[in-house]
C-alpha cells in the first residue's frame, strides 16, 4: 500500500471482504504478563465494519495445518480503518503462544468474520453492567471504546477482576476513561496482593456482598459478563441468586458441545447403510464429488472427501466455515453465525447444514 493510499476517505473505501482479502499487521503492543494486542490493516485498502464485542476467526500458520482460533476484537468500530485483538497465551496454548512469540509487524494473516452477537447493540439500555475477568475483559473493552468514542455519557459501571495489580489488562487506558467519561463508574477487584505493584483496592472474588458494594443498582442494569467458564457461572449463579432477571443478562463463551462422530457413508459389504440415504454433493471450485448420508452435515461431507472447508467452532457460531449454495436444499441450525441476508444471498454454514437433496457448493 503506497502512502498516498492511505489518506483516502471511507466513502472512497469498500469494507473489508474476509473471502478476497488478509489482514496485515501494523502494531504490537504489551498489556499484562503474556498479553498483547495486536493492531491489523486491510491488505487492500478496506475498512472494517462490525459491532463492538463481535470477534474474528484467525488462520495461524502453526505447524503443517493451520490453526482457526477464535477471538474478540478488542478495537471499536467508531475507528474503522483498523481492528485489534487482544490475547492472553494460557498455561499450554499452542495458538495464541506463537502469535506471542512469532507474529511480527508486517506479517500477512487470513481472518474470517467478524460474528457473533454479544454486543449492547443488541440490547440497547439505559444502564450497562460490565463484569469480566482475565482476558473476558476485551469485548467490554470494545464497547467501552465505542461508547466513549460516541455516547461519552452513558451510565456504565465496569467491575473488572484480575488475579494480581500487573494483571489488569487495560488498566491505564481504563481509568483515563474513568476521568472522562461522567457516567463510568470503575472497580477493580484483585484476588491476591503483588510485590511487584501496590494495591489499596478492593480485594477478593466477586460474590453477593461485594457486586452491590460496587455496582449497588445492578438489579436496574443490562449485565454482559465475560471471562474464564468457572467465573461466568458463578456470576450466574449469584444473580439468579439475588433475583436477576435473567432476561437482562448476556455473557460470551466460545464453548463448544462435544463433536458427534462422523457416520460412516457405508457398511464394511460396501452397501448403503440401513435407513440412510446418500446424497450427491458438488464441490465445485475443488472439482471434488461426494456423498453425504443421513445426519451428516456438509463439513463433514468434505473432510470425507478430502474438502477443506476452514472452521473453528463447529457449531454455528463463529461463521468460519461459510460456503455458498450453487444448488440444492439444506437443513441449518446455526447460531448466530451467519446473516439474514447472506443466507438470501445463499450462503450456508458447512458445520451446521445438512443436505435434503442433491446439492453444489463453491468449495
Amino acid at each position: 500500500m503506497t502512502d498516498a493510499a492511505l489518506y483516502r476517505h471511507l466513502d472512497e473505501m469498500t469494507p473489508w471482504n474476509d473471502r478476497l482479502q488478509v489482514l496485515e499487521v501494523i502494531g504490537i503492543a504489551d498489556e499484562a504478563p503474556d498479553v498483547k494486542t495486536f493492531t491489523f490493516r486491510s491488505d487492500n485498502q478496506t475498512w472494517f465494519r462490525y459491532k463492538p464485542g463481535q470477534f474474528i476467526t484467525l488462520e495461524l500458520p502453526v505447524g503443517d495445518e493451520p490453526l482457526l482460533r477464535t477471538y474478540t476484537l478488542s478495537s471499536s468500530p467508531s475507528r474503522p480503518f483498523s481492528i485489534a485483538v487482544t490475547v492472553k497465551a494460557q498455561a499450554g496454548s499452542v495458538a495464541t503462544r506463537w502469535m506471542l512469540d512469532h507474529l511480527r509487524r508486517g506479517d500477512h494473516i487470513r481472518a474470517y468474520g467478524p460474528a457473533g452477537d454479544f454486543s449492547h447493540h443488541e440490547y440497547p439500555a439505559a444502564k450497562y453492567l460490565f463484569i469480566s475477568a482475565g482476558s473476558g475483559v476485551t469485548p467490554m473493552m470494545s464497547m467501552l471504546r465505542w461508547l466513549n468514542d460516541c455516547a461519552p455519557w452513558t451510565d456504565v459501571a465496569f467491575v473488572n477482576c484480575a488475579r494480581r495489580p500487573e494483571e489488569i489488562i487495560f488498566r491505564k487506558e481504563l481509568e483515563l476513561l474513568g476521568s472522562r467519561m461522567p457516567g463510568l463508574s470503575l472497580g477493580f477487584l484483585i484476588e491476591e496482593r503483588s510485590s511487584r505493584e501496590s494495591w489499596f483496592g478492593h480485594m477478593g472474588r466477586i460474590d453477593a456482598v461485594r457486586l452491590p458494594l460496587l455496582a449497588p443498582d445492578f438489579r436496574e442494569r443490562e449485565i454482559f459478563c465475560c471471562g474464564p467458564e468457572p467465573f461466568m457461572r458463578a456470576v450466574r449463579e449469584m444473580l439468579e441468586t439475588a433475583g436477576f432477571d435473567m432476561a437482562h443478562y448476556h455473557q460470551e463463551s466460545f464453548a463448544a458441545p462435544v463433536a458427534e462422530p462422523v457416520p460412516a457413508p457405508f457398511t464394511q459389504d460396501g452397501d448403503a447403510a440401513v435407513g440412510e440415504i446418500a446424497l450427491p454433493v458438488r464441490f465445485a471450485v475443488s472439482e471434488v464429488d461426494g456423498e453425504c448420508v443421513a445426519g451428516q452435515t456438509l463439513l463433514q461431507t468434505a473432510r470425507a472427501s478430502g474438502v477443506r472447508i476452514p472452521a473453528a467452532c463447529e457449531f454455528g457460531l463463529c461463521g468460519t466455515c461459510k460456503v455458498k449454495k450453487v444448488s440444492g436444499a439444506v437443513e441449518m441450525s446455526h447460531n448466530g453465525g451467519i446473516l439474514d441476508h447472506e443466507i438470501e444471498e445463499g450462503f450456508i454454514l458447512a458445520c451446521c447444514s445438512k443436505p435434503l437433496s442433491a446439492l453444489e457448493i463453491e468449495a
